[in-house]
């Protein structure tokens, strides 16, 4: 099984490390695109400043993320699972995870990246700002740019994948036929079922730690939903679709 993540926008910087190392991370066959990507946010962000905050939609007193991608090719590295520190990161609690779940995790866990196309949680990176929905003035739309090696990764990847991807992160790749999507649903106040928003973070992150140490063999979307009832998810599968009603 494979569990598509999408990144976070908040990041929390290492303070040691070593530098980033692009020859270390999984999915060696990025490593060209990942350079290309690097090159050009580092040289937008250094030499162009009111370039830059306006590709990466940033406001005046964001000034210092500019100064961070500048300074990306020799800042402190860290494993993804903690760079990632929003909602989705911390209901999923990586870092509260040990031996076989560890384990399980680290193989079925894995990130799709603005910067980096894809990544797994033990993979060393620093922080950054460059979101899907950024477009660097050297490569275009990131999902534009990333989609085609993206999903050759993913389409190399064995057994069934779960789709937990926000948009824009959605475009960064075309899943497989077979693939499970996962939505998040709340009860509006007339009773009606409507897309979850605040609580869909948490439940993806919920749902991915159920999944991604789970010791059942998941091969099939039947399997996905029989695993999430099984921990107390109340979910409906329709079709590729699973839905999820929010929990907090």
């Amino acid at each position: 099984m494979l569990i598509l993540l999408p990144p976070s926008e908040g990041k929390t910087a290492a303070r040691r490390g070593k530098p980033l190392d692009l020859s270390t991370l999984s999915h060696s066959a990025l490593t060209d695109q990942r350079e290309q990507v690097l090159r050009a946010l580092v040289t937008l962000c250094g030499k162009d400043v009111p370039g830059a905050m306006t590709a990466l939609d940033l406001g005046p007193t964001q000034f210092d993320l500019i100064v961070q991608n500048s300074e990306l090719p020799q800042a402190p590295t860290a494993p993804a699972s903690a760079v990632y520190t929003g909602v989705l990161y911390a209901a999923l609690d990586h870092a509260s995870l040990s031996g076989v779940e560890l384990r399980r995790a680290n193989r079925r866990l894995q990130i799709v990246s603005a910067l980096f196309g894809l990544v797994r949680p033990n993979d060393r990176i620093p922080a950054y700002r460059l979101s899907g929905s950024s477009r660097l003035p050297a490569l275009g739309a990131l999902p534009t740019f990333w989609r085609p090696a993206v999903s050759r990764e993913v389409a190399r990847s064995s057994g069934l994948v779960v789709d937990m991807l926000s948009s824009p992160y959605a475009a960064f790749v075309k899943l497989p036929a077979d693939a499970v999507t996962v939505k998040v649903w709340q009860m509006g106040p007339t009773g009606q079922r409507t897309a979850a928003s605040h609580f869909n973070k948490a439940t993806k992150g919920h749902l991915a730690r159920t999944l991604a140490t789970c010791a059942d063999e998941v091969r099939r979307p039947a399997d996905v939903a029989d695993v999430a009832r099984a921990a107390g998810f109340e979910v409906t599968l329709d079709g590729q679709r699973l839905d999820v009603m929010r929990t907090a």
